[in-house]
C-alpha cells in the first residue's frame, strides 16, 4: 500500500482558505513592522512582508514538488501579503496602537494553522510522516526566518520563547492522529489547539528551551 493511502487527502475548503489568508495578512503585517523598524523603503518593506507571510509555504512547496508554489499559482496569497505590507506603510500610526497581546495571539493562531496545513499538504504528496511534520514546522516559521536573515539578524525562532517547538508538537500530534485514522478535522483541530496553547503559555511564562551560557 502506498504511503499516501494511509492518510486522508488534504482538501482546502472555503473556511480554511479564509483563515489561511487571515494568517497570511497577520504575518505580512509583522514583516512590514519589522521592515519599518529596520528603516526599509517601500519596496524593501513589501518584499519583507511577502517573504514573512509566504516564504515558508513557498519553500515547502518546492521541496515536496508542488510546483509552481501556491503563493505564485493563487494570486490571492500574494495580494493579501502585499495588502498587509501596504496597510502598515500607509497607516503605520494606527498599527502602533494595536495591542501587542492581540498581535501575539493572532501570530500564534497563524502559526498553528500554517503548521497543520503544511504537514497535511506534505502528506498528500506522499512525503514520509516524519518529514511531513518538519514541512509543517517549515511552513509556520520559514517566512520569519527568511525575514530575519534578510535583515541580518539571528532568526528569532532560534533564541526566543518556544515557537518552532510549538509548531513541531502540534504537527506531530496531527500526523499521529491521522495515522491512527482519526478524522482529519479532529486531528487538525487537536494539533492546532496544542500548537496555539503551547505558544501562548510559553509567551506568558517566558519559557525557553535550554541553552548553554558561555562565560
Amino acid at each position: 500500500m502506498a504511503l499516501r493511502d494511509w492518510f486522508p487527502k488534504y482538501r482546502q475548503d472555503v473556511v480554511l482558505l479564509a483563515v489561511d489568508l487571515v494568517g497570511t495578512f497577520v504575518f505580512a503585517v509583522e514583516g512590514a513592522l519589522a521592515g519599518i523598524r529596520g528603516e526599509l523603503d517601500l519596496l524593501g518593506l513589501l518584499v519583507v512582508s511577502f517573504v514573512t507571510a509566504l516564504g515558508g509555504g513557498t519553500v515547502r512547496d518546492l521541496l515536496i514538488g508542488a510546483v509552481p508554489p501556491n503563493s505564485i499559482r493563487d494570486w490571492r496569497y500574494g495580494a493579501t501579503a502585499f495588502a498587509g505590507g501596504g496597510a502598515v506603510f500607509c497607516f503605520y500610526q494606527s498599527f502602533q496602537h494595536v495591542p501587542q497581546q492581540l498581535l501575539i495571539t493572532l501570530d500564534a493562531a497563524g502559526l498553528a494553522l500554517f503548521a497543520m496545513a503544511g504537514a497535511g499538504k506534505a502528506l498528500e504528496f506522499g512525503i514520509n510522516p516524519m518529514i511531513a511534520v518538519l514541512m509543517g514546522v517549515l511552513t509556520g516559521v520559514g517566512g520569519g526566518t527568511i525575514r530575519d536573515v534578510l535583515m541580518t539578524r539571528v532568526p528569532g525562532i532560534l533564541n526566543t520563547d518556544i515557537y518552532a517547538s510549538a509548531a513541531l508538537a502540534g504537527a506531530s500530534l496531527m500526523v499521529i492522529g491521522l495515522a491512527l485514522k482519526v478524522p482529519r478535522t479532529i486531528a487538525m483541530t487537536v494539533g492546532g489547539v496544542c500548537c496555539f496553547a503551547l505558544r501562548m503559555v510559553a509567551v506568558s511564562r517566558h519559557w525557553n528551551l535550554p541553552k548553554v551560557i558561555a562565560h
